[in-house]
């Protein structure tokens, strides 16, 4: 633990800010998962799930918690499940 006041600052604040980061890659995962569940089902909503998937992908992306060029082949994928 360190001693100096800033520092122990910049602690408590970089455990938040993991904590925040991992509940939205964990979002973002779900909303994928539930995206290819519904696929792989045949349900109705997908157009709609696929919505909900781009927006937490584009979310995480800009928050910087993935490459934007990953965040362009997760959706480019997603969008050729759709197609299919």
């Amino acid at each position: 633990m360190p001693n100096i006041e800033a520092a122990i600052k910049r602690v408590r604040t970089s455990e938040k800010s993991a904590i925040q980061n991992n509940v939205q890659k964990s979002s973002m995962r779900t909303a994928i998962k539930k995206y290819v569940q519904a696929i792989e089902a045949g349900n109705e909503n997908s157009e709609q799930l696929l919505k909900e998937a781009i927006k937490s992908i584009d979310m995480a992306a800009s928050k910087g918690l993935i490459h934007k060029n990953k965040a362009n082949r997760d959706k480019s994928r997603l969008t050729a499940k759709l197609a299919k």
